[in-house]
């Protein structure tokens, strides 16, 4: 009898932790649902979700540092202060014009109340391109400026004809630090022959040249 008894003990203990350890499973996998992706409750580093989430990280990165770049250097340009002789040459020439910076400056404002600015931009960001050595930037630079001016669904796209657009698909197989040079020369000229004489008749461009004067004088 004394066996028995011992023997229906140990089965209710079994009982009892199992039952325990049935009841303690949820709070666990709870805990662990709290720091898991949206898909599953596993926080395991092999998660896809949680990959996807790094990746979508570095990507903003990636082009945060982009755009900062790009930016850095027109706001430079912004900080130079054009001479009269010198705004007085932007009207000789469009190349006289890009060619200065603070005229790239002064030109891409014109732009911008016009809602074009996004030409001058991309070209600024192909002159960037070009200045790029190391492959795999030059990749990822491409790929950027491929999104941001090139492709139909950004906000930001500028005026390319078929043919530029079939060089461009091309290129973008061996993406390499020239991969735009006939889409930016297409664009430049658009600038030259439609822009530049209305920014040369603008108020913008004729009281910079004034305001310049007059200080050339009193100075």
């Amino acid at each position: 009898m004394g066996s028995e008894r011992m023997e229906m003990r140990k089965r209710q203990m079994s009982v009892q932790q199992e039952t325990a350890s049935a009841v303690q499973a949820p709070h666990g996998a709870g805990n662990r649902g709290s720091n898991a992706c949206c898909f599953c409750w596993c926080c395991c580093c092999s998660c896809s979700c949680l990959t996807v989430r790094n990746d979508e990280g570095a990507e903003s990165a990636r082009r945060t540092s982009c755009d900062a770049k790009i930016e850095g250097t027109t706001n430079c340009e912004e900080s130079l202060k054009p001479t009269v002789e010198e705004v007085r040459a932007w009207g000789q020439s469009f190349d006289k014009l890009m060619n200065s910076p603070a005229g790239r400056n002064a030109f891409r404002e014109f732009l911008r109340t016009e809602f074009s600015e996004e030409n001058m931009l991309f070209w600024l960001a192909c002159e960037d391109l070009k200045k790029e050595t190391n492959k795999s930037v030059v990749e990822e630079k491409v790929r950027l400026i491929y999104e941001d001016y090139v492709s139909i669904l950004s906000p930001k796209e500028v005026s390319l004809d078929s043919r530029v657009r079939e060089v461009i698909n091309r290129n973008m197989l061996e993406p390499t630090s020239h991969t735009f040079d006939d889409a930016q020369l297409q664009i430049y000229t658009l600038m030259q022959r439609d822009s530049y004489p209305r920014y040369m008749n603008s108020s913008a461009y004729t009281s910079l040249l004034q305001l310049l004067s007059e200080q050339s004088v009193e100075s």
